[in-house]
């Protein structure tokens, strides 16, 4: 967490330069000096504002995953009222803005989990965190969707909630290599489609 508060800007500067650096080169190949010099701030600055690199990594991941809390409930403003429906219109937002954007950096929070759940272990809370926040959203859709008959009650929506959450991630990292939405679009269609489909009577 950030070490002291105050109106200067310069902890905004570092999180914002933080997040791009690790979105594009990953934690471990991004430096102190390379996020400095990104934020346009001198080095020992850094060390005014964060106590160390894991105390950063973990701010950024606090930041991204208030904003992806933010976004879903906007989405969820605008989504129409059944429950699948929903779901269908979020994931979709998400893809479309993929595909618009050709963002295919993956997700911010995959990619860290990757590269130092086994190595950082703060970080490796705030991932978990992240995710189960994420899917907790997600499980409490699919339960009122269950409720109204739309999907499936053979499975516990946590789990089901978990099981499209990992699929998602997993075709994220398949847009890497297609430079595309298509595997996120594939993934979706058959989550929703065939796997939250109720089986027949």
């Amino acid at each position: 967490m950030p070490r002291i508060a105050g109106r200067t800007a310069t902890p905004h500067q570092l999180l914002a330069a933080g997040r791009e650096l690790f979105s594009r080169h990953g934690y471990n190949a991004t430096g102190i000096q390379q996020i400095t010099d990104r934020a346009g701030v001198p080095k020992g600055s850094f060390y005014n504002h964060f106590e160390s690199k894991e105390a950063f990594a973990a701010a950024i991941i606090d930041g991204y995953t208030a904003e992806m809390l933010e976004l879903w409930s906007r989405m969820m403003e605008r989504a129409p009222a059944q429950p699948v429906a929903a779901i269908r219109y979020a994931f979709e937002q998400m893809i479309a803005h993929k595909e618009r954007t050709a963002s295919w950096s993956g997700c911010l929070v995959g990619n860290l989990a990757a590269e130092v759940a086994d190595s950082n272990e703060l970080c490796r809370q705030r991932l978990a965190a992240a995710m189960t926040g994420w899917r907790e959203m997600l499980a409490s859709l699919i339960r009122k969707a269950q409720d109204s008959g739309e999907v499936r009650t053979d499975a516990d929506a946590s789990r089901l909630a978990a099981l499209i959450w990992d699929a998602w991630e997993g075709a994220l990292l398949r847009t890497k290599l297609d430079r595309s939405g298509t595997p996120l679009r594939e993934s979706f269609d058959l989550m929703l489609n065939g796997l939250l489909r109720p089986p027949p009577a």
